[in-house]
């Protein structure tokens, strides 16, 4: 069997590791194009691998199977709209930005694209997912950042919150993921994949902390269901980017592995 063809948008902290999981060797698999702004600046660059196409958003899908999203949340249409419409797989972490493009859904439907949202900084997707076959009654998730974290979301200054002066756990916000799409942007992703895989984004609950006694971004979800109750605790490590876990790229990875491994586990 021929190797998918793997096309990455983006090469910063997220893109840059899928791509060197990829470079080094992934079962069935071949990083064929990479989109960056200005793909001179990358043609010196070395692999251990054959040398991947560096080229620009609206071009990708055509090198490509399969596109893993990693560019910024602005130019998120950019790379998911050619890659639908084509008939690609797009594998989706900027989900926050997917709420937003809802329609784009419709565009996958129609050409026989597929959208599949990794699971990123969160966990339990699965179990969320196999919860909603029945009967989900409530999905609550608390997140915890330090001040710094929250820091230039349109939210606070609309509020004129000052996150600086914080100096006790403070509750910013609490509603529903689409609520706080426009207000905390840089926020929302594992919310929104949280909602996704649930109930959805209006009747889901958030609740964003401004916390000074955290080192990491916490992130905890309670669900109530008639098939059970449970709840799930993260504390992410920062990647090279602050605002970005080292987990969120190693979730892209483990996605593409599923697609050609022989053995999947989970959902």
């Amino acid at each position: 069997m021929h190797p998918l063809k793997v096309g990455i948008a983006g090469f910063g902290a997220i893109g840059s590791a899928v791509a060197q999981a990829l470079d080094r060797g992934l079962p069935g698999l071949e990083l064929a194009a990479i989109a960056v702004r200005d793909p001179q600046r990358y043609q010196d660059r070395t692999w251990q691998g054959p040398r991947p196409l560096f080229t620009t958003l609206g071009a990708l899908a055509a090198h490509c199977d399969i596109v893993v999203e990693a560019a910024p949340a602005q130019v998120f249409r950019e790379v998911a709209e050619p890659t639908l419409r084509a008939g690609k797989k797009l594998l989706v972490l900027s989900a926050g930005a997917l709420l937003r493009n809802e329609d784009l859904i419709g565009v996958a439907q129609a050409h026989g694209g597929q959208i599949l949202v990794a699971s990123g900084a969160i966990l339990g997707l699965d179990a969320i997912t196999a919860a909603a076959q029945g009967e989900i009654h409530s999905v609550t998730m608390i997140t915890r950042k330090p001040p710094r974290g929250l820091s230039g979301a349109p939210y606070l200054e609309q509020h004129r919150i000052d996150v600086n002066a914080i100096t006790g756990p403070t509750l910013i916000f609490r509603g529903s993921p689409r609520e706080a799409a426009e207000g905390f942007p840089a926020n929302l992703n594992v919310a929104v994949s949280v909602a996704l895989a649930g109930i959805g984004p209006d009747r889901s609950t958030l609740e964003i902390w401004a916390d000074p006694g955290v080192t990491r971004n916490v992130h905890r979800v309670e669900v109530e269901s008639d098939s059970a109750s449970f709840a799930m605790e993260i504390r992410n490590i920062p990647s090279e980017n602050p605002k970005t876990g080292r987990i969120t790229a190693l979730s892209a990875i483990a996605a593409l592995r599923k697609l050609t491994a022989p053995l999947r586990v989970g959902t």
